[in-house]
């Protein structure tokens, strides 16, 4: 029996706000945040749990506003962004594409670890084959069709074997929850790279411009999808937590990990430390699915910001530039000379440096523009809550930027 139009449209809303919470865990939960997690808990320890924690309460309430300003108005960010400050949707479009253009370096290089754990291929050559590869599955709808369908099994997968090297490298759990709210020592480079790394950039906006692309804007959207991106956010930083409890037993049994050489793949070592070979080689096949799907969500994402300076960009234009940005990408990271893994941390803190602009734009409109909100009367505890953690990403990023831009000169 043929559905319903009121059972179709909730199985197709309920489709898109799978694949918007999926394109946001997706691209959370990267070859930057993998390599980012296993950089600090070898440098940091148990120390780092305040960090992961940290960064879930401050991506969570950056991702519960920017989600709602963007659902209620119905605009995407720059358009946001302009109708509260004019010109001010071009300066974050600028920001969105240089962050991702960082990220996309990240990501190739993220690729190029994955090919170098799963082949033992030079990283550098990995990461040259890894964007061809990108590019050429963009270029192709069948074979995009198909690659989001295996990510979705080496994610499933990926979440298996993490949590099975949790629990074989038996960390020092007890430990890791004290520290967690009672830390040794606090760093604010630390998570300001690891909130970059999960909502910075164009991350904050790729699940919540996917809604808009699917008709999902509108207040009478707004709690159906506060409700997904809490869902989304919770499930990453299950995994963010027990992918730093995996690296932290080895670390914690003395396995000492290299974080700043040329070759350094730290996140490979702790893997291939817990479960041998073959945990090594799954887990660089997972990484270069990760990088390859990152490469062409972030080149994509980034450039959907361009119609902040061409509105009404046609889908072709907008996907020969994807195309010409993963080239870009590709070029500086031949160029950098910078170790792949360090990489990875310098992107997620740069982008983490990136976010508190774009924060205060969407909090300002919440806040002072109920023009905008269509008289939406926005939840008092998430406004303040969201002014705080912008100070807060404010004052991080201020001390930040000396350390982070130390990630791209690491020592020997």
């Amino acid at each position: 029996m043929a559905d319903t139009p009121d059972v179709g449209f909730a199985r197709s809303r309920r489709a898109s706000l799978i694949g918007a919470v999926f394109l946001m865990a997706t691209s959370a939960v990267g070859p930057g945040f993998i390599t980012q997690t296993a950089t600090f808990t070898a440098t940091m320890g148990a120390a780092f749990a305040f960090g992961i924690l940290a960064s879930i309460l401050i991506d969570l309430v950056v991702q519960l506003n920017i989600w709602r300003v963007v659902t209620v108005t119905g605009m995407r960010a720059p358009e946001v962004a302009n109708a509260a400050l004019p010109g001010s949707g071009y300066l974050l479009a600028i920001l969105i594409i240089i962050g991702g253009l960082t990220f996309n370096v990240g990501n190739i290089a993220g690729a190029g670890l994955g090919l170098n754990a799963l082949l033992g291929l030079d990283t550098t050559w990995g990461g040259l084959i890894s964007a061809v590869i990108a590019a050429g599955i963009f270029s192709s709808r069948r074979a995009g069709v198909a690659i989001d369908r295996i990510i979705i099994v080496l994610g499933v997968l990926m979440m298996a074997m993490t949590v099975f090297v949790a629990i074989a490298s038996n960390p020092p759990v007890g430990e890791a929850l004290r520290q967690t709210v009672m830390p040794d020592t606090i760093n604010f480079a630390t998570i300001t790279t690891i909130v970059g790394g999960t909502v910075g950039g164009y991350i904050t906006y790729a699940g919540a411009h996917r809604l808009l692309d699917r008709g999902l804007g509108g207040v009478e959207n707004v709690e159906t999808v506060s409700k997904a991106a809490l869902r989304g956010i919770l499930v990453t930083g299950l995994m963010r937590y027990i992918l730093f409890l995996a690296i932290l037993g080895v670390v914690a049994s003395g396995v000492v990990i290299d974080v700043s050489s040329q070759s350094a793949n730290p996140a490979a070592q702790a893997f291939q430390a817990a479960a041998g070979e073959l945990g090594l080689r799954a887990f660089g096949l997972i990484l270069w699915a990760a990088g390859i799907t990152s490469i062409i969500g972030a080149a994509y994402t980034s450039m959907t910001f361009l119609s902040a300076f061409r509105p009404g960009i046609s889908e072709g234009v907008r996907n020969r530039a994807t195309l010409v940005f993963i080239a870009v990408s590709l070029i500086a990271f031949v160029s950098v000379g910078t170790p792949p893994a360090a990489l990875l941390v310098f992107v997620g803190g740069f982008n983490g440096l990136i976010l508190p602009v774009g924060l205060t734009l969407f909090i300002y409109v919440a806040w002072q523009r109920r023009d905008l909100m269509h008289g939406h009367r926005y939840p008092r505890w998430l406004l303040v809550s969201g002014a705080v953690v912008c100070a807060l990403t404010w004052y991080m990023g201020f001390n930040a930027i000396g350390p982070i831009f130390a990630f791209l000169t690491p020592s020997a």
